[in-house]
């Protein structure tokens, strides 16, 4: 969920930055770029599902999910290289606490949206990620806006109108868990946007930061203690499917191009509604099939259309 689907806009080796590898290397390394990254989306289709199994109220849930995962990123980032990456993430300023926010922040909301709408409304939301970055990009780093990202949100725009249009028809979806998924969108894009202001610096600390300050804002409200004891497996289970799908995101997008990238993650996107119609027979119904078929049909297209002018 939260890499959501780049189409080209963001290149993720910036945000890990890794050695240079030579030409003779080069087919090698996409492979096994292509492979991780792959691996690292099947471990968050269960993301949604997760939210749906687990017994609990959804700040419960939220708690438990971000705070876990940020403990245990940053006791990973700590042991292997120590406190250096975090001075050098918070020496970032701005772009450093703006990417914390908006990554803490889409922690709990994601949460929060499935608990509220449809898995199917909030991955194919999710999915309009590309049109904040493309505008937030425009606005706060001057780029220009392509012919094809033109074309991409004027396609994808009607796509989440359907689904928002459905909600009030569909079983298990609302329009404020719709527009929670947007915002997480919106808030996800600022983070993303704010880390390219500092592509040598590696922003997993500000992660880390993000979902621990996000599990003690809504402590208050979260009641942790309320987590049944017989949930524990399953939340185990959800905390190590996130961990695994940020590490392996953290590494395949190293060897690969950003569009190569949003054409795996659009896998979850695909998969995530059709796991929850499976396992616990929410049905996306037809509204959010056809919108959701909008919006992800675009993507792949504009993503398709990146890699081979790249190539």
């Amino acid at each position: 969920m939260f890499w959501a689907n780049l189409v080209g806009v963001y290149d993720l080796p910036t945000l890990y930055p890794a050695q240079k590898n030579s030409h003779r290397y080069a087919m090698t390394d996409q492979h096994k770029g292509l492979l991780i990254t792959f691996f690292g989306v099947l471990c968050v289709v269960p993301d949604s599902l997760f939210v749906r199994l687990i017994d609990a109220p959804a700040l419960t849930i939220a708690f438990w999910r971000v705070f876990l995962v940020g403990l245990l990123i940053s006791v990973g980032v700590l042991v292997w290289q120590g406190v250096t990456p975090f001075r050098a993430w918070w020496r970032t300023g701005w772009p450093g606490i703006i990417y914390m926010i908006g990554t803490g922040s889409s922690g709990v909301l994601f949460v929060i949206a499935v608990s509220l709408t449809s898995v199917a409304n909030v991955v194919f939301i999710i999915a309009s990620l590309p049109v904040f970055a493309v505008i937030f990009s425009r606005i706060f780093l001057s780029e220009v806006i392509s012919q094809r990202m033109y074309l991409t949100m004027a396609a994808v725009l009607p796509g989440l109108a359907i689904i928002a249009y459905g909600s009030g028809e569909t079983q298990n979806a609302s329009l404020a868990g719709d527009l929670l998924a947007l915002c997480l969108s919106a808030f996800f894009a600022a983070g993303l946007t704010a880390a390219r202001l500092m592509r040598h610096v590696s922003m997993v600390p500000g992660l880390a930061v993000g979902y621990i300050l996000g599990a003690l804002l809504i402590l208050p409200w979260a009641q942790p203690g309320a987590m049944p004891l017989d949930q524990a497996p399953l939340v185990a289970s959800h905390v190590g499917f996130i961990l695994c799908s940020s590490v392996l995101l953290a590494l395949g997008p190293r060897y690969i191009t950003s569009a190569e990238v949003g054409l795996l993650v659009l896998l979850e996107s695909v998969l995530a509604p059709l796991l929850a119609w499976a396992f616990v027979g929410e049905n996306p119904g037809g509204y959010a099939l056809v919108g959701g078929a909008i919006v992800i049909g675009t993507l792949c297209v504009s993503n398709l259309v990146a890699l081979s002018r790249r190539r």
